[in-house]
Parts: C-alpha cells; sequence; structure tokens
C-alpha cells in the first residue's frame, strides 16, 4: 500500500515510517522541516513539504495514497485546547478528502480519553470523553463523526510511548523533576499509568492498516498500568534527586498543567487489540527504558 503519514517525521511517526517501509509499503510523509524531510529521506520515503494546518496538503496526500495514518499533533501545552480543536480539523479535512473512497484513515488519540469508572481498567470498547470534559477527546469525536457518514476510520489510543529518549508524558515530569530538583509522586503514588514500547506501537499502526475492516478502536498497551511512585523513584535515581510524596494541591502547584494527570489513574488493558490483530508486544518496559536512558 501507498500511505500517507502526517508526523511522518516526529516520534511515533518516523518509527511507523520506518515499519511501513520495512514491511513493503510506500509512505508519502509530511514534514515542515529540512531535518524531517532528511529524516524521512533516510529511511526511502517520499516527502511532502507542507503543514498539517494546511488544508490543501493534507488533501493532496490523500488523493495521492491508498490510506492515512495521522500521528501529527502539536505539544504544546500553552495552547493545549486551540491544539485540540486545530486536530479536530485536521481529522474533519481528511474525513472529507476520503469520503466516498475505500481508503482508511488511522487516527492517533489517547487511552485517558476512555470513560471508566474509578478503580476500573479502561477497555478499547468503552467511550471516549467528551471534548467539554478534556479537550483532547475532540479528535475521537471528529474520528466518530466521519466514521458515522461512511467513512473507515481506526482509532488508536496511546498509552505512554516510550524508549530510552521519550516516554510520553513522562519526559515532562522529568523535565520537572530536573528543573526543581526533586521527582515526586501523588500521594501513595498507587496510581498507574499504562505505558507500550515505541517500536511495539508503530507495528500496531501497521497491524491496523493492514487488517482494519469498516470502524476499530485499538489501544497502544503493553503493561496495563506501572505505579508512579515506580515512576518517581527511577526518575529520582536517575536524576540523583529526593523522590517526595506531596498532595494533590502541592502537587498541581510543582508540575503545573501536568499535575492533572499526576495523580489520575490511567490503567488500560488491551486485550481486544492483541486478539483482533495478532498484536503482542515484545519490547522493555517503561521502567527498564528509564533505567536505560542517560540522564546527564
Amino acid at each position: 500500500m501507498r500511505v500517507f503519514i502526517t508526523g511522518a517525521s516526529g516520534f511515533i511517526g518516523l518509527a511507523v515510517t520506518r515499519e511501513l517501509m520495512d514491511a513493503g509499503h510506500q509512505v508519502l510523509g509530511l514534514t515542515r522541516s529540512d531535518a524531517g524531510a532528511e529524516a524521512l529521506k533516510e529511511v526511502g520515503a517520499e516527502v511532502l513539504r507542507g503543514d498539517v494546518e494546511n488544508a490543501r496538503d493534507l488533501q493532496e496526500g490523500a488523493r495521492k495514497t491508498d490510506a492515512v495514518i495521522h500521528t501529527a499533533f502539536n505539544h504544546d501545552f500553552s495552547k493545549f485546547m486551540a491544539n485540540c480543536e486545530s486536530d479536530r480539523k485536521v481529522i474533519e479535512t481528511l474525513g472529507d478528502a476520503l469520503s466516498g473512497t475505500d481508503k482508511l484513515l488511522v487516527v492517533s488519540s489517547g487511552v485517558a480519553l476512555a470513560q471508566v469508572k474509578p478503580g476500573q481498567v479502561g477497555t478499547e470498547n468503552d467511550p471516549p470523553l467528551s471534548s467539554k470534559q478534556f479537550a483532547r477527546a475532540a479528535s475521537e469525536e471528529a474520528a466518530n463523526a466521519i466514521a458515522d457518514k461512511g467513512v473507515r476510520v481506526a482509532i488508536v489510543r496511546l498509552s505512554q510511548i516510550h524508549d530510552t529518549e521519550k516516554q510520553g508524558l513522562v519526559t515532562f515530569a522529568i523535565q520537572v523533576a530536573r528543573e526543581k530538583g526533586v521527582s515526586v509522586y501523588v500521594g501513595e503514588g498507587k496510581n498507574s499509568w499504562s505505558a507500550a514500547p515505541r517500536l511495539d506501537t508503530a507495528r500496531l499502526y501497521r497491524l491496523a492498516l493492514e487488517k482494519t475492516g469498516k470502524r476499530a478502536t485499538y489501544h497502544a498497551v503493553a503493561e496495563e498500568g506501572v505505579a508512579m511512585r515506580d515512576i518517581a523513584g527511577v526518575i529520582g535515581r536517575g536524576l540523583k534527586v529526593p523522590v517526595v510524596s506531596m498532595t494533590p494541591e502541592e502537587a498541581t502547584k510543582h508540575f503545573g498543567w501536568l499535575g492533572h494527570f499526576a495523580g489520575l489513574d490511567i490503567r488500560s488493558s488491551s486485550a481486544q487489540t492483541r486478539e483482533q490483530l495478532g498484536w503482542n508486544p515484545t519490547g522493555p518496559g517503561l521502567i527498564a527504558d528509564l533505567e536505560n536512558m542517560r540522564y546527564a
């Protein structure tokens, strides 16, 4: 297949690009920068220079290819709500471009968006929160809206995607610990975040591309939950800073925008995803990658 990938030179996008190329697919990767273009050329992908917020660039990529994988997202959290609404528009534009075709659109979301009762583990069957509850849900709202109109859609809900360079929201927790000289967890630190290795996640995207029928939701989850106390502990050892507990109120002040997530229990299952796609993650766990990364 010839596949259009947004954010193709990004952390997840480049891994997906490599995975698809290795499996014999062709990739047309959207990127804004010279560095991104060079990274795509190095792995043999074709480059489309453009911007995810330019509708014409999205339409061109969708028109020239057999399927679309949308991995781009602006992680400037000072403009979080605006970025979420921009992502809604990107998905709507891609949906319009694919309307009337049998082409698949794979959209990226997050396991934290699943509506789950306290103490329960999120599953692929759990409906998403609304964007009024959490702005990031705009992506799933848009994806479900275009699916209702007949576009083939697969939603990949991401957990903390990690290697020894980045680890999703944990990356920002490391930055805060480095800046403030202390690694923090909330309360007893028993709340957990689910996680998955970067390369296993890239393989999930490929399997979703190859095996999705009309509509599906998948969870990129290798570890159902990693305790925040353990995450804070390994960060503290890596940075050689104290590891301490804070109350939710203290943590909100300490972490800033990340404080909203620090005390959440985001445990998620991928049982259905594994059964439907034959996906079996084999990479290292989150703690292992945090232990092996360079903190200097």
